[in-house]
């Protein structure tokens, strides 16, 4: 395959057939440096050399009512995690305050839970009303759960530009995952946000024994969502969970995965996100050619690479830290 001129052809309008998807994510290893630099190629068109830092706070840890196979904040998760209540409002806004000192440009809210009640969201809403007042140019993301029309209409109010609920996988997998929500469930929420007027941020989580037609339509979802985030997980099967002792992937396989979803989502901001350290290796800097953007320090329940090694690892590789507010409509360079 060319992919250097299925690039080009992506960045004129064309989009992938199934088998073409599936032809990159079954490439051989061999054609991993120029099936990376193919990717890069839609990625500078949109990005430049650009990379996006986000942080997240975990407002609210375990006591999770759903079934999710993957998460050690689960109900069925046997896993020994810190649990407790929404934290305080000065709590949440000194976490954004050393936020923006590492020079974060997206600073993520999150909360465990099927969703939020109104008293949670009311913590939030002040929180964000609070650090917007001294940091107008901070992207504010919130990952609450499951959102009601007026949960959402209030996050929208308060400042809040960004609001994340994954898919995790595909439809046909979804029930092979969670049986306590529905994959519509997601998709609505995510419609929900885009209602509101905040900008969609959905992702995936790779490595959950699906197949390589679901990772394809995962991606497809996420276009046809028009998600304008996408964070790529990548299963750090925690102990304790349903998933435990799960190792489906290699490093070179999710670069394999980053690229699709660059083919296939040509102008999103592609986050490579929870697990990059541990499926990753070695490799990480290399994420960064099909993916634009990162999660600096730790994940929810886990911890991720030091944040001054992540910027480390920009400047060797000759990447800027992207510091424009957010904007739907990407900056397209030539």
């Amino acid at each position: 395959m060319n992919y250097d001129a299925l690039a080009t052809q992506v960045l004129e309008g064309y989009e992938l057939t199934d088998e073409e998807a599936l032809a990159i994510l079954n490439s051989p290893d061999e054609d991993l440096l120029p099936l990376l630099h193919a990717a890069y190629k839609i990625r500078r068109k949109f990005f430049d050399n650009k990379v996006k830092l986000n942080m997240i706070i975990n407002t609210k840890s375990g006591l999770c009512p759903e079934n999710c196979g993957y998460c050690s904040q689960s109900i069925v998760s046997k896993a020994p995690v810190e649990k407790y209540a929404m934290m305080k409002q000065e709590e949440i806004v000194a976490g954004a305050e050393r936020a923006a000192s590492l020079n974060v440009g997206t600073y993520c809210i999150v909360a465990s839970g099927r969703g939020p009640v109104n008293k949670e969201i009311d913590i939030v809403v002040d929180s964000v009303k609070t650090i917007k007042e001294k940091h107008p140019e901070m992207t504010i993301c919130a990952c609450l759960g499951i959102l009601k029309p007026d949960q959402a209409e209030k996050l929208k109010e308060a400042g809040v530009d960004r609001y994340n609920h994954n898919i995790n996988t595909s439809a046909n997998h979804h029930s092979n995952i969670t049986t306590s929500h529905t994959y519509e469930d997601r998709v609505n929420t995510v419609e929900l946000a885009k209602e509101a007027g905040i900008s969609p941020c959905s992702g995936v989580i790779i490595g959950m024994r699906e197949s390589k037609e679901d990772v394809i339509s995962m991606a497809r979802s996420l276009r046809a969502l028009d998600a304008d985030s996408i964070p790529v997980n990548f299963l750090n099967a925690i102990d304790g969970t349903p998933l435990e002792g799960t190792k489906e992937l290699n490093p070179r396989y999710c670069l394999k995965v980053l690229s699709l979803f660059r083919f296939v989502n040509p102008s999103k901001e592609i986050r490579v996100s929870g697990g990059r350290e541990v499926n990753l290796g070695t490799l990480q800097p290399l994420s960064l050619y099909p993916a634009n953007s990162i999660f600096l320090g730790d994940y929810l329940t886990t911890e991720g690479q030091p944040g001054e090694q992540d910027k480390k690892m920009l400047e060797d590789l000759g990447f800027e830290i992207d510091l424009e507010p957010l904007n739907r409509e990407p900056q397209i360079t030539c």
